[in-house]
């Protein structure tokens, strides 16, 4: 019997239901409007559900299995899978697929193309417990301004040992909600419909899961999956995708999630007519921020805000400022561990929440979610403290995706990339700079409990 346990959405505790909530900045826009990044819509967050089988593969039996299945895909030529065997030789992608593309073996239907004029911006996650019932998404589709409504499958599950966020999707349906350079691309999506599992960019890159090689999902039961490819959704804090039919193999409740387009419509009063055609447990969470930007800010934030704001006049405190600082620099020398947050390993976004914490900042855990707490500073105007934000992502290039901290005299603190340790390094202001802001604590308490208020 499956359980789902608890979430917290806009800093509510809904029984039984887990969700991180994680925000993606993208351009400047005018007062009221909604973040846009290049390619498809700013993202905030889908709700992650944490998956629990009564009698369910442990997680150190999962973290076993997970590096005896990366083990024998790199060892063995002939190792076997639950559904389809890694290659040893993966075939070359189709001309233009996200890096890492594997094609699918064949027995899954074809893929037909999808042109750019039928992406979808993903506006809006109801999320629950349970299955939703099928009425509910009819009543969402009916709503004024909802362009398209998909029920999909949401957990989160234990990928090689290491939870990860993961939909279950009807591939061919779901991908025009994708960010668009993994949306467009045929080959991954017949890798997912074919059994295997797409991986984040960000997650492949940092936890060592390249194309083709094995991975162990464990849900009621363990499960090999091969990864069919690399490519960012482009709702944050989504991990990885497989088919419904896997996504049901593994346990996830059926249908407890509903993706929703409404492109032009008022998000909020939206919120508010879903609310109330879906069962009350069920958690509704707005995808797409509100702009908000400082006076003279530029960068990741949105409109200039009132001076003496909340948004501009609460900023970190000189002794906070001092914690904080001397907190992060303490890390130096400390390994980066994909989804580590201290106080002896971290990665990127980790290191700001535990140095911040130290000072009694609330932060929230991702780093496009911490690119939402305070107001847009220009460069000519860093001081130290400040965080610095980029674009890594090949398959989501608008997508905010790695955090440093500003020092001072043109140095930055960040934790890299696996293999490599918390340094103190010049500050990078190259192609994949993204902007930078200014801590204010109860902005950053508000984004870490409630993503978008």
């Amino acid at each position: 019997m499956m359980r789902v346990l608890g979430m917290r959405v806009f800093g509510r505790p809904v029984p039984g239901v887990p969700a991180l909530g994680r925000a993606v900045p993208g351009n400047s826009q005018q007062p009221g409007s909604r973040l846009r990044r290049s390619g498809g819509p700013v993202l905030i967050a889908a709700a992650a559900l944490l998956v629990v089988a009564a009698g369910s593969p442990s997680a150190s039996q999962a973290a076993s299995a997970g590096r005896a299945a990366s083990a024998g895909a790199a060892a063995a030529s002939g190792a076997s899978a639950a559904r389809a065997p890694a290659p040893s030789l993966v075939p070359p992608p189709e001309p233009g697929s996200p890096p890492g593309t594997v094609p699918a073996s064949g027995s899954a239907p074809p893929m037909a193309p999808l042109r750019p004029r039928q992406l979808l911006p993903a506006d809006l996650l109801v999320v629950s417990a349970t299955p939703l019932p099928a009425a509910a998404t009819d009543k969402i589709r009916r709503l004024p301004g909802v362009r398209a409504a998909e029920q999909v499958e949401a957990a989160r599950v234990r990928v090689n040992g290491a939870l990860a966020a993961v939909l279950g999707v009807d591939p061919s349906q779901f991908r025009r909600f994708a960010a668009k350079p993994t949306a467009l691309h045929s080959a991954l999506w017949r890798s997912i419909a074919d059994g295997g599992i797409a991986v984040s960019y960000t997650m492949g890159q940092q936890a060592k899961l390249p194309a083709g090689s094995l991975v162990t999902v464990a849900g009621t039961k363990l499960e090999t999956l091969r990864v069919g490819g690399l490519g960012t959704v482009g709702i944050a804090g989504v991990d990885a995708v497989v088919s419904d039919a896997v996504a049901r193999s593994l346990g996830f409740p059926a249908g407890n999630a509903i993706v929703i387009s409404a492109p032009g419509a008022s998000l909020p009063a939206l919120k508010s007519k879903i609310k109330a055609v879906v069962p009350r447990t069920a958690a509704v969470e707005l995808l797409v921020a509100p702009a908000v930007r400082a006076a003279g800010g530029s960068g990741t934030g949105g409109s200039p805000a009132p001076a003496g704001s909340a948004v501009t006049g609460s900023l970190l405190s000189q002794a906070q400022l001092s914690v904080f600082l001397r907190a992060a620099v303490s890390r130096v020398g400390l390994p980066y561990v994909w989804g580590a947050a201290g106080p002896t390993a971290f990665d990127c976004s980790g290191l700001v929440q535990w140095s911040l914490a130290q000072a009694g900042v609330a932060m929230p855990r991702v780093a496009a979610d911490q690119a939402r707490t305070g107001p847009a500073v220009p460069v000519s105007r860093l001081a130290p403290g400040d965080l610095l934000f980029y674009h890594t992502d090949p398959t989501a290039p608008g997508y905010i995706s790695h955090v440093a901290i500003y020092l001072g005299k043109g140095l930055m603190i960040q934790a890299p990339e696996p293999g490599m340790d918390v340094q103190i390094v010049p500050v990078d202001l190259g192609s994949g700079f993204a902007g930078a802001v200014a801590v204010a604590p109860a902005v950053a308490a508000a984004a870490a409990a409630n993503p978008v208020g």
